[in-house]
């Protein structure tokens, strides 16, 4: 059995369908988002296709291919199974799928993700999206799938987190704040957070694990739907919630990986996913090194098993990598 590496750890802050945009894109929300910190991070222009690797002394970004070698947009089944696995799911499968994974992407989550393989090294692994009871009794019923993240989780024995786990601090709402909770859900005593507490949140529940992963959705629902304006002021949301989480952060020990399975956000001139890179955003352990490993979607899982002393799985291999 594999020993996890206990002075160090990982945890992704996943962002659905966010890309890179080109120089010359229209109708980008990023260039007229104001975004402070991630800007002060990362510098001018972090945002676009063009400017390539970028690394500052506490983080490196990397424009991330998530195409993986095959025609067609990248879709969240495959893009999401692909980051958990380590392995070319799109190629396995033989095309980009989504949103929900169909069985043949459901095998491959199933076969193995990085949740298996922390719970497998005596590791301590969590999604720390909370789900609503109607979201569990959708599921149990079969009226509802779940998507590649979750069933990632739980196909490894991990719990999902629900309302008890938000009110007490244990996870993190999707929406960030928990506003949603009451607005939509009815929860009328779910606490809210300021936007920069929620990533003090993040930063603080991510500590207790070995390997945590954060999804927020609404990125990509911003894309396929609203206006230019609402996606901007998502992303300054978004730029708000980093603000709180880099203050709280434990560089010394701690990865932070913010990354996405493809683009759509970035492009509002349509509201279709895009062939774009998508950004791979690694703050505090090793961020720089970590950077010159990162070239496709591929390459995360490789990243998280590295920082936890993680063997490779037996699972992967030639076939799993782009043509």
């Amino acid at each position: 059995m594999a020993t996890l590496l206990r002075e160090s750890f990982v945890h992704i802050l996943f962002l659905d369908g966010v890309g890179l945009a080109q120089p010359d894109t229209v109708d980008n929300p990023f260039t007229s988002a104001a975004m402070p910190h991630l800007t002060g991070l990362l510098g001018e222009g972090w945002y676009l296709a063009g400017r390539g690797r970028i690394t500052t002394p506490r983080a490196s970004l990397v424009p991330t291919d998530a195409n993986l070698g095959l025609d067609g947009r990248p879709q969240s089944a495959t893009g999401q199974a692909t980051i958990l696995t380590g392995r070319n799911v799109p190629r396995l499968v033989g095309e980009h799928y989504g949103p929900k994974p169909n069985p043949a992407v459901a095998d491959v989550i199933r076969a193995g993700t990085l949740f298996h393989e922390v719970a497998a090294a005596g590791g301590r692994a969590a999604l720390i999206t909370p789900y609503p009871e109607g979201y569990f009794a959708a599921i149990e019923s079969g009226r509802r799938l779940l998507s590649s993240v979750p069933l990632a989780a739980t196909s490894a024995g991990l719990p999902l987190m629900g309302a008890d786990d938000l009110r007490a601090g244990r996870a993190v709402s999707p929406d960030f704040t928990g506003a949603g909770w009451r607005e939509h859900l009815g929860y009328a005593d779910m606490p809210v957070l300021a936007l920069p507490e929620a990533g003090r949140r993040i930063a603080a529940v991510a500590a207790g694990y070995d390997f945590s992963f954060f999804e927020h959705w609404p990125t990509d629902q911003a894309g396929h739907r609203g206006t230019l304006a609402e996606a901007a002021a998502h992303l300054e949301i978004i730029d708000a919630v980093v603000g709180g989480l880099l203050d709280a952060w434990d560089d010394a020990r701690g990865l932070l990986i913010l990354t996405s399975d493809h683009g759509n956000l970035e492009e509002k001139s349509h509201r279709q996913h895009t062939r774009n890179p998508v950004p791979t955003i690694l703050i505090g352990r090793g961020h720089a090194r970590y950077a010159e490993i990162i070239h496709d979607l591929t390459d995360i899982a490789a990243v998280v098993r590295d920082c936890l002393g993680l063997p490779i799985p037996t699972y992967t291999g030639d076939i799993d990598r782009p043509a």
